[in-house]
């Protein structure tokens, strides 16, 4: 059964993809990847690891679909500032193309925290292939070519999302990113109500309780501008040891301008 939060992140990522594309491959492997009970129950147990039993934040299906959907605001920002994907600049796929790498990549970046913390973005790549290529042998029935290409194109997304392996691709540089920028409290709420006692961590959610929002929107000086609320200085740890990390080792990080503030302060520029 899925909750409320995540019918409604579902119907905002189908809502934006039909404003950067019309229907066709990229729809379908959305409706394909959020229909999925595979995919469910393996989000619903990476979220189960990594609240109940190493008291992280959410790695779920609402984490997993706000990442997408922040991936997809990013992907209209820089195609309309007139910025090419790597698939388009090589000249081997679309700008379609690049979105359905993206959506397999957000949708299934974090199911290896169903094993656990430790290198989950490498479990994630390997459990993620049969699934990814089970889709797009659906979408693509075509194009052998087309599958191979955005399989790869997902794993770089997937296995590179942590910031800690170099990545190449735009379409992966924006993925490591859109992971970063949800931060907001209510990815904290669950572990901070089952905390007892201190934990190794604990920062992460006392970081992310104290983001209010995060809003994606249009920079004036680059394509893309992230401005992060706060309501204690405690959400700059959330800020400088996990969003700005990612956005540096990210290939999207000459696009990006990210401002930071507390409560009604003026904001600090970053980038």
């Amino acid at each position: 059964m899925r909750s409320p939060k995540e019918n409604s992140l579902d119907n905002k990522i189908i809502e934006k993809l039909l404003t950067l594309v019309p229907p066709g491959k990229a729809s379908k492997t959305a409706k394909l990847l959020l229909q999925d009970d595979e995919i469910q129950a393996l989000q619903d147990y990476a979220n189960n690891v990594s609240i109940k039993r190493l008291s992280y934040n959410d790695h779920g299906p609402v984490h997993m679909r706000t990442v997408a959907l922040n991936a997809l605001i990013m992907m209209g920002l820089l195609r309309d500032a007139g910025i090419l994907t790597s698939l388009e600049k090589e000249e081997c796929g679309s700008f379609e193309d690049s979105l359905t790498a993206i959506l397999l990549a957000a949708i299934l970046h974090d199911g290896g925290m169903s094993i656990g913390r430790q290198d989950h973005e490498l479990h994630s790549a390997y459990l993620a292939y049969p699934i990814i290529a089970r889709v797009l042998a659906k979408v693509f029935p075509e194009s052998i070519e087309k599958q191979v290409i955005i399989r790869s194109l997902a794993l770089e997304g997937i296995s590179g999302h942590m910031g800690n392996r170099t990545i190449h691709s735009l379409e992966a540089g924006v993925i490591l990113v859109a992971d970063g920028c949800d931060m907001q409290k209510g990815r904290a709420r669950i572990p901070m109500a089952r905390s007892d006692r201190p934990k190794v961590g604990d920062i992460h959610k006392y970081s992310a309780n104290s983001i209010e929002d995060v809003k994606i929107g249009k920079g004036k000086e680059k394509p893309i501008r992230i401005d992060v609320a706060m309501s204690s200085e405690v959400g700059l740890f959330q800020i400088e040891e996990v969003l700005l990390q990612k956005i540096a080792a990210s290939t999207a990080k000459v696009y990006i301008e990210l401002y930071a503030r507390v409560n009604q302060n003026e904001p600090k520029r970053y980038l």
